[in-house]
C-alpha cells in the first residue's frame, strides 16, 4: 500500500494537479508588481526599480513554460498605464526581453543562480537605458549618472526578492 494512503485524507495533495486558477498567478503578480510604483515615495530622482519588471524577470526564469510569448504585450501595456510610461515602451522592452529569453533558453544548456541573477541584471540595465534614453528624446535634462546608476542598482540588489517570492507563489500555485 502506498504510504501516502494511509496519511489523513484532506492533507495529501497528490494527484490533485495545480490550484485553481494557477495559469494566471504570474500575471497577477506582475501586475502587483508594478502597482507598488503607486506607493507614496517621493524622490528627487528615479531610483524606484520598475518591480513589474522584476516580476516579470523573476518568474521568466524561473519557469518559461508558465509564460506564453504574447503575455509580454498587454502586462507591458498595463506597466505603462499603471506607471505614465509613453504607451509601447514597456511593451517593446517586455517583448524584447521575453524573446531574448526564449533565445537564452534554447542556447543555454543549464543556468546557475548566479547566471540567471547577470542576465537579470543585464535586462535591468537596459530598460532603464531605454527608459533614460527615451526621457532625453522628449526633451528632459537627466544626467547619466544620476539616474541610471541607483535605478540598476536597486533593481539588481532587488531582484533576488522577486526571484524568491515567484519560487514561493510557484510552489503554492502547484499545490507542492
Amino acid at each position: 500500500m502506498v504510504r501516502s494512503a494511509l496519511g489523513p485524507q484532506g492533507g495529501a495533495r497528490l494527484n490533485k494537479g495545480p490550484r485553481a486558477g494557477a495559469d494566471y498567478v504570474p500575471a497577477a503578480t506582475v501586475v502587483a508588481g508594478s502597482l507598488l510604483s503607486l506607493l507614496p515615495i517621493v524622490s528627487a530622482t528615479g531610483w524606484w526599480p520598475d518591480f513589474g519588471l522584476l516580476m516579470l524577470l523573476g518568474w521568466r526564469l524561473l519557469r518559461a513554460d508558465a509564460w506564453p510569448a504574447w503575455w509580454a504585450a498587454p502586462l507591458g501595456f498595463l506597466n505603462d498605464i499603471i506607471l505614465g510610461n509613453p504607451i509601447g515602451l514597456s511593451v517593446a522592452m517586455w517583448a524584447a526581453i521575453t524573446i531574448a529569453m526564449d533565445i537564452l533558453d534554447r542556447r543555454t544548456m543549464w543556468r546557475d543562480y548566479w547566471i540567471e541573477w547577470a542576465i537579470a541584471v543585464v535586462f535591468i540595465a537596459l530598460s532603464e537605458i531605454a527608459h533614460w534614453r527615451l526621457a532625453g528624446v522628449m526633451g528632459a535634462e537627466v544626467p547619466f549618472n544620476n539616474a541610471i546608476g541607483p535605478a540598476i542598482l536597486i533593481g539588481a540588489l532587488c531582484f533576488p526578492v522577486a526571484a524568491f517570492v515567484a519560487y514561493r507563489l510557484d510552489r503554492w500555485r502547484l499545490g507542492r
